[in-house]
């Protein structure tokens, strides 16, 4: 396995785990944020009524559960991480799909015929709220960042669309290491070569993926 400097780009309070546990495949980090995650939309939730709460990011979590009323009844959590972020608070997610993507979700949750509340990011995209007929609610809003000067690195780690495209617009060629589809497309647009996609689209999914794109 070649040694890189591997650049990750998740927010400032998302990158440590991540970084972490890449350095600790003998890889050097730099710890480069391009989105900055802001709290956004109305200062509380309700949360009554509804059949299933969905919330896909563990920032989304977090913001659910700092601002629900109500009773909150069912939650699903998109993946790994956003299911943690609700134990954190004190919540145990009554659903986790076993593909962690919006579409997964989708197909997989249980009985989808209740009123379904999707909590997510101001501009997610609306698959959830179409295919499930949700209502939604925005917890937060992403703003990309442009770090100077650039950082320099070997590969890219790429957790979200959102960061794909902040990567693109600094026009580096470099390498990526995508979270997954949606991320990998996000990248192609922007021009960003995706050299390895998670095969789980999580933590664990992303470190395996760069392990692979060091051999």
């Amino acid at each position: 396995m070649k040694r890189l400097k591997v650049i990750v780009t998740r927010a400032r309070e998302q990158v440590e785990p991540l970084a972490t546990r890449i350095e600790a495949l003998g890889h050097e980090v730099v710890r480069c944020p391009l989105i900055e995650l802001v709290p956004a939309g109305p200062a509380e939730v309700d949360v009554a009524g509804y059949d299933w709460v969905v919330v896909t990011s563990p920032f989304g979590a977090r913001e659910l559960l700092r601002r629900a009323r109500g009773e909150l009844s069912r939650v699903a959590a998109i993946g790994p991480g956003t299911a943690a972020a609700l134990r954190e608070g004190g919540v145990e997610p009554a659903f986790v799909p076993r593909v962690s993507t919006q579409e997964g979700l989708a197909a997989e949750l249980p009985d989808p015929e209740g009123r379904v509340l999707f909590a997510g990011a101001e501009l997610a995209r609306r698959h959830l709220v179409d295919a499930l007929a949700a209502d939604f609610v925005p917890l937060y809003r992403t703003h990309g960042l442009r770090p100077e000067p650039p950082p320099h690195g070997d590969l890219v780690v790429l957790a979200s669309a959102s960061a794909a495209e902040a990567f693109g617009a600094l026009h580096l060629e470099l390498p990526a290491v995508s979270i997954g589809p949606e991320t990998t497309r996000a990248a192609g647009a922007a021009g960003v070569r995706v050299v390895e996609e998670a095969e789980t689209h999580d933590l664990d999914g992303l470190v395996a993926a760069v392990a692979r794109a060091a051999v």
